[in-house]
């Protein structure tokens, strides 16, 4: 029995396990990884592994770094089951196709470039019709109702409270006689969150592969969300600004709606304009409508009991047409424009970041993670100049980071949820998903409060489960 990990160690992005057992591989997770384009376009194109050596798969949750490969995983000759939650399955309905179509159009653009420069023309990592007929092999299931994916693994999946469908996945083995516990966690959430319930827990496991996207950090508290988006509000509108927010549309997206929706019922925000401008966001939207069996006790009581939209509001507007996106770029006065992609490496963001960072009445407000290398990153670090579609900017605009509006669990919450496990029973922890820095602490805080055995994979790297 092995771990071998082929993604997601010492990065966030990209994230790839696989579990040998039996003769059998499962995988679990197929993300695109995130970065320099070229370097992202070499791994993205070519899967680390045989894909027809792959039995079956787990998809921990929607986000494109856990399951934007998938369509790849499938053109590449992968015929086995793709396991998620229902939510999951949902969300990857409109992601995954989403993600060619950007693909699609990027290249285009990319190409008409490229074309007046006597250069070749590129091409996307797949189409469109790649990601409709990777849906073919998706099977959902429920939380807390074990399945068996061969005769000798069971899998449970345990609620993450990280994105709507978002899951830890307990992998229990039998191989030879011995039986072991192999705890996937996923991308962990934070307690207290808006919309989703609050991560379960996990006390029994052999084997731990943990997420340390914040291993070494503490957020704010989530009490402090509202003010602090109040305040860059309020600010840049007495500007006569716009803010601009790079946002993933699952899960961040609908956060901050509801955010907004409670400060202008509040009147604690003025009313200005808000665009949603993002054809993945208002699908995605109407996916976590359907699914109010993950919402908390605290939307319920908030909009569900009086029959209201938690996610619609007289001044929000959701934008799908190209042409009405367009026309915000000659908008007059202050409002706010929420787009994909989180990180700024495609999509209408780049289109709005291009005609807004170089006025100093602007805001970019960044609330979420955003990856080494990335657009996105550049504007976190303030670059005094960043290129876009090849061509370069001035940033003026103001950056603001609300690291309070992440749905990461932080150093806190990472350490608390290793200490609900049987430490007797724990044999080894293996930190994934977090940057060098992240995954050291991680590692570090981890050996302070008595877990020696946690350790760091190298890339391609296998251990013996024993």
């Amino acid at each position: 029995m092995e771990l071998q990990f082929m993604g997601a160690v010492q990065t966030v992005t990209g994230s790839m396990h696989l579990l040998h057992a039996n003769d059998e591989t499962l995988l679990v997770d197929c993300g695109l990884y995130q970065g320099h384009r070229k370097e992202a376009e070499k791994k993205n194109r070519t899967l680390p592994f045989h894909a027809e050596s792959i039995q079956n798969m787990i998809l921990t949750h929607a986000h494109i770094d856990h399951s934007g490969n998938i369509p790849n995983l499938v053109k590449s000759g992968y015929d086995g089951n793709i396991f998620s939650t229902f939510a999951t399955r949902d969300l990857c309905a409109i992601m995954l196709r989403d993600s060619a179509h950007i693909q699609e159009k990027d290249v285009e653009y990319v190409n008409k470039k490229n074309k007046k420069k006597g250069l070749p023309p590129v091409e996307p990592i797949y189409t469109t019709e790649d990601a409709r007929k990777s849906l073919v092999y998706f099977v959902a299931w429920g939380y807390d109702r074990p399945f068996f994916v061969n005769s000798a693994t069971r899998v449970r999946f345990v609620d993450a409270g990280h994105i709507l469908g978002s899951t830890q996945v307990v992998v229990d083995v039998e191989e030879n006689g011995k039986k072991r516990r192999i705890l996937f966690s996923g991308d962990l959430g934070r307690k207290h969150l808006p919309i989703l319930r609050d991560p379960a827990h996990v006390d029994e496991a052999d084997y731990l592969v943990i997420e340390s996207t914040y291993g070494g950090r503490y957020h704010h508290p989530i009490e402090d969300v509202d003010r602090e988006l109040a305040k860059v509000i309020n600010e840049t509108v007495g500007r006569g600004g716009k803010i601009i927010v790079p946002a993933f549309s699952v899960g961040r997206t609908q956060e901050l709606v509801y955010s907004l929706h409670l400060l202008m019922k509040d009147r604690k925000i003025p009313e200005i304009p808000i665009f949603v401008d993002s054809p993945l966001s208002v699908n995605a939207t109407e996916v976590f409508r359907l699914h109010p069996e993950c919402y908390d006790e605290e939307i319920k009581e908030e909009f569900l009991q009086n029959n209201e939209d938690p996610f619609g509001f007289s001044r929000l507007r959701y934008i799908r047409d190209v042409e009405e996106s367009k026309k915000l770029n000659s908008y007059k006065g202050s409002c706010m424009i929420i787009s994909a992609s989180g990180m700024c490496e495609g999509g209408r963001i780049l289109h709005h970041l291009k005609n807004n960072i170089e006025n100093p009445k602007n805001t970019v407000l960044v609330v979420g993670y955003m990856a080494e290398n990335t657009l996105g990153k550049k504007l976190v670090e303030r670059s005094q100049v960043v290129k876009i579609f090849g061509e370069e900017y001035a940033l003026r605009s103001q950056v603001v980071v609300m690291n309070s509006f992440s749905a990461h669990a932080d150093r806190r919450d990472l350490l608390n949820y290793v200490k609900r496990l049987n430490k007797n029973r724990l044999k080894h922890i293996f930190i994934v998903h977090g940057d060098p820095d992240q995954s050291e602490a991680l590692a570090e805080g981890l050996r302070q409060i008595g877990y020696p055995n946690a350790s760091i994979p190298v890339l391609g790297e296998k251990y013996h489960l024993a």
